[in-house]
């Protein structure tokens, strides 16, 4: 009789176990899906965070989550502006100067996050929805009052945010590319050979 029992519990564990590894490879498969499309990968986040925040407002409560929340998005921030890198902890790096070429011969050196853009997106997105949940349970509603946080919240912003521009400025990186340059070499040499032919 135990020997059933035993062997009962193994299959639900094997079975529990299972479910869980299908489930892991289903959302991973998705997640791998959703890299190419950040667009519509961001407007998820928002959405997220126009949820959140509206739990929030209606709930009235909750403002030491979204305390930590914003804490947490400012670190993840700076993760995402930062060079992997770093010229001020690595001095071979800040010896070899910017990263663009300067001559024929030198390498192009890219920029290239310490915390890239989708490892980004997917921090965000996780963060918001374990806030949501968290706006569930009463035990993390601790009573504060929420200005205070919010101020301090906006001078560690801008404080931070300062810090990070005059690391920019110091070591001639900037961590943003927009859009892409395109040339019409390729043009001009078509249109060149199919004139040349008449």
């Amino acid at each position: 009789m135990d020997g059933g029992d035993s062997g009962a519990g193994g299959s639900a564990a094997a079975t529990a176990a299972k479910w869980r590894s299908d489930a892991s490879r289903a959302f991973q498969y998705y997640l791998d899906r959703s890299t190419p499309h950040a667009t519509g990968r961001w407007l998820g986040t928002l959405a997220a965070a126009a949820i959140y925040a509206l739990r929030v407002y209606l709930v009235q409560g909750f403002y030491i989550v979204t305390y930590g929340l914003g804490i947490y998005l400012l670190n993840l921030l700076i993760g995402f502006l930062s060079p992997m890198v770093d010229p001020e902890l690595d001095p071979s790096a800040a010896a070899d100067g910017p990263a663009l070429p300067m001559r024929g011969s030198d390498e192009f050196k890219p920029f290239i996050r310490r915390l890239p853009e989708f490892k980004f997106w997917y921090a965000i997105t996780k963060a918001f929805v374990v806030a949501f949940v968290m706006t569930f349970f009463s035990v993390f509603d601790v009573p504060v009052f929420w200005p205070i946080l919010l101020c301090y919240w906006i001078v560690l912003f801008v404080l931070t945010m300062k810090r990070q521009i005059v690391h920019m400025v110091k070591y001639k990186y900037v961590p943003f590319s927009i859009g892409k340059q395109k040339y019409g070499g390729k043009k001009s040499g078509a249109s060149s050979s199919s004139s040349s032919k008449d």
